[in-house]
């Protein structure tokens, strides 16, 4: 049904740099009142698959897609009879002879959204995964560079689990030449280690610098952005009752602006204020949370551009 060049969109890593720069900045472009609208995706029917919770992403990309012109089709974690036993492929090979794009939520394997991948008349993107969230990653680089106007050399401290969003955060930032990112998770919650690898190997090619600790001693100085996530990932559970104590130390509270006063602070949200951070952190001056959730709708037009073919 798509007349475009559609591309999926599942792992940061389907990206070449410059079509992470692209999307980057075509987002930044979108958050400008005078692209907030248009057709550039009309005639274009977009389905919304999501099996698990979310208030960002889901909206994000709805409110994209209605906004670029397309239609939309919403379905809940019931709604598919992939529930009765359809494969994962039978349902493409059904849902891309009436769909354009399909923007997929799974705390599930990315094999998963491979398979949905299979065809060629449908573009899917991974509105989150297990291993990676790299639409979130988008939305973050494009509040990066809305606020900074650049993001090579900039300095990001991450603190707390080496999850989805951290994954996909290493991977990207680390392509951009200057970068310095450095990661304090938890002992035993740190990044995988393939993810890790796989952002080193970035580093070491663009001239970025990366490096994880499992410890908030000695935490550098002069950084430009401190982000958080919630302690417990949407859709997951940890297995060790004492996992709050490990995590204690990792929150992310005002001391942490006396090395680096001038930094902003983003949290990809929700946040349990007396957690994963402060409420004089999360309500503060230094907070553009907020505004990183609304730059996801912005980061979501520019995904449901790309791989809908039509830039």
């Amino acid at each position: 049904m798509n007349t475009g060049a559609l591309r999926h969109l599942i792992s940061t890593n389907d990206l070449t740099d410059d079509e992470l720069v692209s999307l980057v900045e075509r987002g930044a472009e979108f958050s400008s009142a005078s692209l907030r609208s248009g057709g550039h995706l009309s005639g274009l029917v977009a389905g919304i698959l999501f099996l698990k919770t979310s208030t960002r992403t889901r909206t994000s990309f709805s409110a994209a897609a209605l906004r670029l012109g397309a239609q939309i089709v919403s379905f809940g974690p019931g709604d598919l009879q992939t529930n009765t036993g359809e494969t994962l492929e039978d349902t493409a090979a059904v849902l891309s002879g009436m769909l354009d794009l399909l923007v997929v939520r799974t705390s599930g394997d990315p094999a998963d959204l491979r398979a949905l991948a299979s065809q060629q008349r449908m573009a899917v993107v991974n509105a989150m995964t297990a291993d990676e969230h790299p639409t979130q990653a988008v939305a973050d680089l494009v509040t990066l560079l809305r606020r900074f106007g650049r993001i090579e050399g900039l300095r990001i401290c991450y603190v707390g689990e080496g999850n989805n969003t951290a994954a996909a955060l290493a991977l990207t930032l680390s392509r951009f030449k200057g970068v310095h990112l450095e990661l304090r998770t938890p002992p035993g919650y740190g990044l995988d280690p393939a993810v890790l690898r796989a952002a080193e190997a970035n580093a070491a090619r663009s001239g970025a610098t990366l490096a994880e600790f499992h410890t908030m001693d000695g935490a550098a100085d002069g950084f430009d952005a401190i982000y958080t996530t919630r302690w417990q990932t949407t859709g997951t559970s940890k297995p060790d009752p004492e996992w709050r104590t490990v995590f204690a130390p990792f929150q992310v509270t005002a001391a942490l602006w006396d090395r680096s006063p001038e930094a902003v602070f983003l949290h990809d949200l929700p946040a349990h204020r007396g957690e994963d951070v402060t409420a004089e952190v999360l309500d503060g001056p230094h907070s553009v949370a907020f505004d990183q959730a609304e730059n996801k709708m912005y980061a979501a037009m520019a995904v449901l551009e790309w791989c809908a073919g039509r830039r």
